[in-house]
């Protein structure tokens, strides 16, 4: 009996495993983190260039030159040296009579007009986002076209709307019994409020109005479910509820209201004759520019900056601490 014999064949070896290259979690978010810096860094770039350039510099350059004054000798000033008198600008300033009232003059200016327009802006709003409006698009476009015109264009039309003899509504106020000079320096005040409140109700508006309408509709359906309508909705529901954008345009009145000068500027260059010529800070702070004292104007642009912002920041931190408290 023969045994038979199994062959056994081999195998073929198995491929080696591949070797892989493991990447720590730690370093992809490194590079794209890194990625992300720069492209963010690449698109912030121009906009740091301007704002250093025209906003930095020029407030460090008048912040520096407001340290010194400039002495000039001779007939004709031909020789002149610059000196470093420390606060002395800022003591002259202070003391400038024209400069203090002019700050005074606005101050009242702002306290009665940028309530009226605002109140005039959140109204409009109002009435733009009621149910019952019509012709929306209409009424936003008209109500908007006083801020697109320029403001010298719009100063120079008002200037002629308002002269005595030319303007359209002092011959009505006439027969009536009042006689009245818009013109006049006791009324230039309240004509140069409203031309700024002609033309930036509309710009005002279309905040709130943009705000209004991110109110959500569930919010407006509770309310009416629960009854509240009409003024009561907008006064219970609506108003509280846009009082970020009320704070908003209340805080860029009050920057723009510091920087009046293009309505009495007009006026002046009209030779209105009740209009001052020192009527703004900023007319002001122009006016020594051209006598040549710069070294006082730039001291006089840094006080006005400063109110501005404790005026401004004041008032945001009134409204923080006074919604924290409601």
């Amino acid at each position: 009996m023969s045994s038979t014999s199994s062959t056994r064949t081999a195998s073929p070896p198995r491929p080696a495993p591949a070797v892989t290259r493991r990447v720590s979690p730690a370093g992809r978010p490194r590079r794209t983190g890194r990625r992300s810096a720069l492209t963010a860094s690449g698109f912030l770039a121009p906009f740091a260039v301007l704002f250093l350039t025209m906003m930095v510099a020029p407030i460090g350059y008048a912040i520096y030159q407001s340290f010194f004054t400039v002495r000039r000798a001779g007939l004709f000033g031909g020789t002149q040296s610059t000196e470093f008198t420390g606060l002395s600008n800022y003591a002259a300033a202070f003391g400038d009579h024209d400069f203090i009232a002019s700050i005074i003059r606005v101050i009242l200016l702002g306290c009665v007009q940028v309530p009226v327009m605002l109140g005039l802006a959140l109204l409009l709003a109002l009435l733009l986002d009621s149910r019952s409006a019509r012709l929306r698009k209409t009424y936003r476009l008209t109500f908007f076209l006083p801020y697109a015109l320029p403001g010298a264009i719009a100063a120079v039309m008002w200037s002629f709307l308002l002269v005595k003899d030319l303007s359209p509504f002092t011959g009505p106020l006439s027969h009536i019994g009042i006689d009245v000079d818009f013109l006049s320096p006791s009324w230039v005040p309240v004509s140069i409020g409203h031309m700024i409140t002609w033309g930036w109700t509309g710009y005002n508006m279309l905040i709130i109005y943009s705000a209004l309408q991110t109110i959500p509709a569930e919010v407006m359906e509770a309310a009416a479910l629960d009854g509240c309508t009409g003024w009561r909705l907008a006064w219970a529901v609506k108003i509280p509820l846009v009082r970020p954008a009320l704070v908003l345009t209340t805080v860029f009145s009050i920057i723009g209201t510091a920087q009046l000068y293009t309505e009495p500027a007009v006026l002046v260059g009209a030779r209105i004759p009740g209009v001052d010529p020192k009527f703004s800070p900023i007319m002001n702070t122009a006016l020594g520019m051209d006598m040549g004292d710069q070294n006082l104007a730039s001291a006089q642009s840094v006080v006005l900056a400063l109110i501005t912002l404790v005026l401004s920041f004041g008032f945001l931190k009134y409204n923080q601490r006074k919604g924290a408290m409601a």
